[in-house]
């Protein structure tokens, strides 16, 4: 299992001094935008064990005197009901979870921006929506030719269309539910306003990946690419950079493409650009952070087999196509590792063709493995459940923690009288059955005791499982991977 590779104290330590820095070169005002995820930032806990994935809004809430939240929402993904695909929920109503979340750290959020807005009617009822909840919400409009036509851009037929957003701190966080949401476009609009107001303030970003002072094919930069298959992102050393300062550093296609057009912007805003490479707009301190370098190594790699198991699973189910398979599995290639570098893949292979049934494997912390089968009574994930609480427990693996006189009733109720075809019990009713009886079970107790070891624990699964399995897993904090097979060839699956 991973050891420690990262230290996320001296990390919260130099990411805060970073910002504050930033902040004085301005003047005293800085438009940061936020990318990625501020909340649960799994993706950067995996690639660098000791990260917390609420490592960036703790080191916000270091700031909070200082700091305001403007999220930012594209008027067109509300028309289309965009979703995000982590959670099921789409845009608009996850600006309210982000803003109740930000709330919940005691963040100041000031106002809501709805960018390419062309008065959409579900973007009109969403504003007044927000408003009605007592926030603040600005439009922004789209400009013919951005972001090339640099003249029009920057005149007041262009950013000055733009309704000029309040702010009262001296950092503004710029974040949106995901990408495309027009974070940049905003930073820059505002500079904009702030500039022809007399007010002076500065452009920084906050993106964690690809980490700028590690090497270009460093498994951590490489499970970035992964990560990002699907918008065919790519790292490449910053050339702006290694021409002003001799030095290599690492950043992505998009940020390079189109860096002469926001240096160009910035002179025309600002009257010269503060910044002479993509790399320089940064202010991502994570690199800084590592302890272990190998332990980050191998955790990255670890990470795109799951990325590459995860997005076959999602051509299976048409949410992906096999470009993006490709290019993990050229990521692979160049990271040096095959699937069966993921020890939990052969296993579960090797138990679901011995059983002629779904099986599933779980590496334990201290590097056992355990594994489930299907049977009249457990799911394969059931069992291995079973299984891994009674290893960790030091139970005998024959012992009996649920009682079979147990399972038969929820059978009955799950069969003939909630309309489930399948009788076998999912993680959550094993979990729920698990905990009724440690009330008089002494050995189910030790195991239940034992759940919170089961984070960060590898499984994998012979064929694609239930949402509620899925679900399950991912609040147990164990990474899951599953081989693209459905269990049965219906053409439907729940």
């Amino acid at each position: 299992m991973n050891k420690t590779g990262f230290d996320n104290e001296k990390y919260l330590k130099m990411q805060s001094e970073r910002i504050k820095e930033r902040i004085n070169a301005f003047g005293g005002k800085l438009y940061l935008e936020f990318g990625g995820k501020l909340f649960d930032d799994y993706h950067a806990s995996r690639v660098l064990p000791g990260f917390k994935p609420d490592s960036k809004i703790t080191m916000l809430t270091q700031l909070k005197e200082e700091a305001e939240i403007v999220i930012v929402i594209s008027a067109q993904d509300i028309e289309k009901n965009k979703v995000r695909s982590d959670l099921g929920i789409t845009y608009d109503m996850d600006v309210l979870r982000l803003i109740d979340a930000f709330r919940g750290y005691g963040l100041f959020v000031g106002s809501v921006c709805l960018t390419h807005f062309t008065n959409q009617s579900s973007a009109v009822a969403y504003q007044r929506k927000l408003e009605s909840l007592g926030l603040k919400v600005y439009r922004h409009y789209p400009i013919e030719g951005y972001p090339s036509n640099i003249p029009l851009i920057v005149s007041d037929d262009g950013y000055g269309k733009n309704e000029y957003i309040e702010t009262t701190r001296s950092l503004v966080v710029i974040t949106a539910p995901g990408p495309g949401s027009g974070k940049m476009a905003t930073c820059l609009s505002q500079l904009y306003h702030e500039y022809k107001r007399g007010i002076k303030a500065g452009y920084a970003k906050y993106e964690t990946f690809p980490i700028w002072n590690l090497p270009l094919k460093h498994p951590v930069n490489l499970a970035y690419e992964a990560a990002t298959a699907d918008l065919n992102d790519v790292n490449m050393i910053d050339p702006f950079h290694l021409d002003a300062y001799g030095e290599t550093t690492v950043n992505y296609n998009r940020d390079v493409e189109i860096f002469p057009v926001l240096n160009a912007m910035f002179e025309k805003i600002m009257g010269e650009s503060p910044y002479k490479s993509p790399t320089d707009m940064g202010v991502n301190m994570a690199g800084y952070g590592i302890i272990d370098d190998e332990a980050c190594r191998e955790a990255s790699k670890q990470e795109i087999i799951r990325r590459y198991f995860n997005t076959r699973c999602q051509v299976l189910k048409g949410n992906a196509d096999m470009d993006q398979v490709m290019k993990i599995e050229f990521l692979m290639k160049q990271a040096g590792i095959t699937v069966d570098d993921r020890p939990v893949v052969s296993q579960a292979r090797v138990k679901a063709e011995a059983t002629g049934e779904p099986a599933a494997a779980m590496e334990l912390p201290d590097g056992r493995i355990v594994t489930g089968k299907t049977s009249t009574l457990l799911g394969a994930s059931s069992a291995l459940l079973l299984n891994a609480l009674k290893a960790l427990a030091g139970i005998d693996d024959e012992a009996e923690l649920i009682s079979p006189t147990l399972i038969e009733p929820i059978q009955d109720l799950k069969v003939n009288h909630l309309g489930n075809h399948n009788p076998r019990l999912h993680t959550d009713e094993v979990l729920i059955a698990l905990s009724i009886c440690a009330t008089t079970d002494d050995r189910a107790e030790q195991a239940m005791q034992q759940i919170q070891s089961l984070r960060g624990c590898e499984v994998h699964s012979s064929v694609i499982l239930s949402p509620v399995d899925v679900n399950v897993f991912r609040k147990l904090g164990v990474n899951l991977t599953c081989e693209p097979i459905y269990q049965n060839k219906k053409l439907y699956h729940r």
